[in-house]
């Protein structure tokens, strides 16, 4: 019988790995496939649907969550490299009784269409503000050696990685800022 391994481990146990991290402070440990994207098992494993399988290539930001505080498009994140790691979705932006400042600015501002960029729009600008607030500059920064100014120039820049068909831009814009000035 040519192609079968001669030991009784089957396919499922040769490709799936044991991975232990936290979601939205949850201890969460699965065996999965090792070519199961983090956010297929966000997903299909863990019911938490707020990341969107936009284009399934990294380039609209649908799918954006924090990976150990930084944002990562969770399509293109193997699952089997979270072992240790924390990741926060947009379930996990808020507390159980009400909104996030950002989720309310948002509101506040209509800042959102169709709603389905809107949790990858929301956890990028949850990992941006946080990356501002560190003084990581932009590639549209003037200055490198004076703290940066969160103009709506720098947030467009900063928000770059993420698309929205119904073209919400200058809300986004508005509800980015004022959370920015309010925390």
């Amino acid at each position: 019988m040519q192609g079968r391994p001669d030991s009784e481990t089957t396919t499922d146990e040769r490709h799936s790995s044991r991975v232990t991290f936290e979601v939205n402070d949850a201890p969460r440990e699965l065996t999965l496939d090792n070519r199961t994207t983090l956010l297929d098992t966000l997903r299909e494993r863990l019911d938490l649907t707020g990341a969107k399988k936009g284009c399934d290539h990294g380039q609209c930001g649908s799918c954006t969550v924090l990976l150990d505080g930084r944002r990562v498009k969770s399509c293109l994140v193997l699952a089997v490299t979270l072992d240790g790691r924390s990741v926060l979705t947009v379930e996990g932006l808020a507390g159980p009784d009400e909104l996030s400042p950002l989720q309310a600015a948002f509101v506040a501002h209509d800042a959102f269409q169709c709603g389905y960029c809107t949790p990858g729009q929301l956890c990028s600008a949850r990992g941006m503000l946080d990356e501002f607030a560190q003084g990581w500059p932009s590639a549209v920064t003037d200055d490198l050696t004076a703290p940066a100014e969160l103009t709506d120039t720098e947030i467009r820049e900063r928000m770059a990685g993420n698309l929205c068909r119904c073209a919400a831009y200058p809300h986004i814009v508005a509800a980015v800022r004022e959370t920015a000035v309010t925390t």
